[in-house]
């Protein structure tokens, strides 16, 4: 199910609205995450974050937000780089705009958000970082099974707002498929931040899905319909 059309959805709010003042992590909710984190985090995970000084809205806040939640737990790491001086490492990380979030563990499993992870975006933050650290998901054993025959690379975006709820099912969906296959990269894109890529795709309602520039799927689908749209995907490639 999509958020509504964004000529007037809640979507569309600024981050400028739901961002707090002083502390981007509300200090009644770092106890609750401190103490999840604490449980669940197994190995090491590292946020990869690329930045600018100028002409960057919101990198600032993103530098903060991944600052406080590495702060809360000792296994995260943070490396921040600057989008132009570090234009090395960013090519490396195939990083085009600004800000962008990789999450690794012991290797790059091609996720990325570009924009600030927050709103309702911090949970799919969150369950990356724990997926990661634990190295695995809760992806059925059919779908992980068909997932190691792809042999064909995968790119999968999906099209969020900050305060969309039915976002971070779609975003965490494909958190997961990416952490399951070598062969498929995700990118969760606030349209918010980058309004004329949403343009781009056409998006006038989120979560938009779009899988190797061919396949569209908009709304929240269950894990099933998510997989069979991805080997729709390769197949399309591959004829």
């Amino acid at each position: 199910m999509p958020c509504n059309n964004l000529g007037k959805a809640k979507g569309l709010t600024r981050v400028e609205e739901v961002l707090p003042k002083m502390s981007l992590i509300p200090e009644q909710h770092k106890k609750h995450i401190k103490e999840e984190l604490a449980q669940k985090l197994q190995n090491p995970v590292k946020i990869v974050m690329f930045t600018q000084e100028i002409e960057c809205q919101f990198c600032a806040q993103t530098r903060q937000l991944v600052e406080e939640l590495a702060s809360l737990n000792d296994k995260i790491e943070v490396e921040v780089y600057d989008f132009l001086v570090d234009s090395n490492k960013a090519r490396e990380y195939g990083v085009d705009k600004v800000p962008a979030v990789i999450i690794r563990g012991k290797k790059d499993y091609g996720i990325r958000f570009y924009g600030i992870p927050y709103g309702y975006e911090f949970q799919s933050l969150l369950e990356a970082l724990i997926s990661i650290s634990r190295g695995g998901t809760s992806l059925l054993d059919d779908t992980r099974e068909k997932l190691k025959k792809i042999t064909t690379p995968v790119n999968i975006k999906v099209f969020v707002t900050l305060t969309c709820p039915y976002c971070p099912l779609v975003a965490n969906m494909a958190y997961k498929f990416a952490l399951e296959s070598d062969m498929i990269k995700a990118e969760i894109i606030d349209i918010g931040e980058f309004p004329h890529i949403g343009h781009k795709y056409g998006v006038m309602g989120v979560p938009k899905t779009v899988i190797n520039e061919k396949i569209e799927v908009v709304g929240a689908v269950s894990e099933d319909i998510f997989l069979e749209n991805i080997l729709l995907a390769v197949h399309s490639t591959l004829t």
